[in-house]
């Protein structure tokens, strides 16, 4: 689908993953209004989220099961009319001054891999620190060439041998947290994951260690503290996630 001879944008496809995703999914979608098509593929929504998304013209949605966030892209990937895909999560709105980037690029080379700037927000405020600060990874680039890889989690766009990375001006807008309890889902939802495909239990001691470490490491060698309250939460936050992650794997073979 395509908006006009030679728009750039009207070659570009956004592709975005959803599960109940009603609270930022309006500004999301009002962000990528200008793009030739949004794709969206729902995983069981039971909010308004398709209602969200049925008021935009350019949004194509699709819905089926969540096959880990890897395969699970790499399918919504798939969908798209377009080569040429800007993957972004259902809280990420595109910044103005990256849609003005995209709509001024030349599209002609498919081997180019394109980092963009995550500017992540915990509560209003942005994040510089905790490793939050310095996140640039693969959102836009060729499905003839490039693809995420099949992890359930944790999951990244591929580069082959004759990629060629480059950097977008601009930023997608995070909107990582806007309440301290998602840090909880977050850690249960990963964590379930990690349980029904991993198989290496760690002793206890290990899994304590490995968690410490996560605090110790967010906190102060990201320099953490410098974030105030917010980057104390987001440090225990991480140590919990690295518990729970081996620990119900653990529970699960001492079962």
């Amino acid at each position: 689908m395509e908006k006009e001879s030679g728009h750039t944008l009207g070659r570009i496809s956004v592709v975005i993953i959803t599960k109940d995703a009603e609270l930022h999914l309006a500004n999301v979608l009002e962000s990528t209004a200008s793009f030739g098509e949004v794709i969206i593929y729902d995983n069981g929504s039971t909010d308004s989220t398709i209602d969200i998304a049925r008021g935009f013209p350019n949004v194509e949605i699709a819905t089926g099961k969540f096959l880990g966030y890897g395969p699970t892209k790499n399918h919504a990937v798939s969908l798209a009319n377009n080569d040429w895909v800007l993957t972004i999560d259902s809280d990420e709105a595109v910044s103005e001054q990256l849609l003005y980037s995209l709509s001024n690029l030349d599209l002609g080379d498919p081997n180019k891999a394109y980092r963009i700037r995550l500017d992540n927000y915990f509560m209003g405020k942005k994040i510089k620190y905790c490793g939050w600060g310095s996140n640039w990874p693969i959102r836009f680039y060729n499905r003839t060439v490039h693809s995420f890889t099949d992890a359930m989690v944790h999951e990244r766009v591929v580069e082959v041998k004759h990629s060629r990375e480059c950097k977008l001006d601009g930023a997608l807008i995070h909107y990582a947290v806007t309440d301290i309890g998602q840090f909880l889902v977050k850690i249960n939802r990963y964590s379930e994951i990690r349980k029904e495909t991993w198989d290496r239990a760690y002793p206890v001691f290990v899994i304590v260690l490995r968690s410490l470490w996560a605090l110790f490491r967010t906190y102060v060698l990201r320099l953490g503290f410098l974030d105030g309250w917010r980057g104390l939460v987001i440090a225990v936050s991480e140590a919990n996630g690295v518990f729970y992650k081996y620990m119900k794997v653990y529970a699960k073979h001492k079962a």
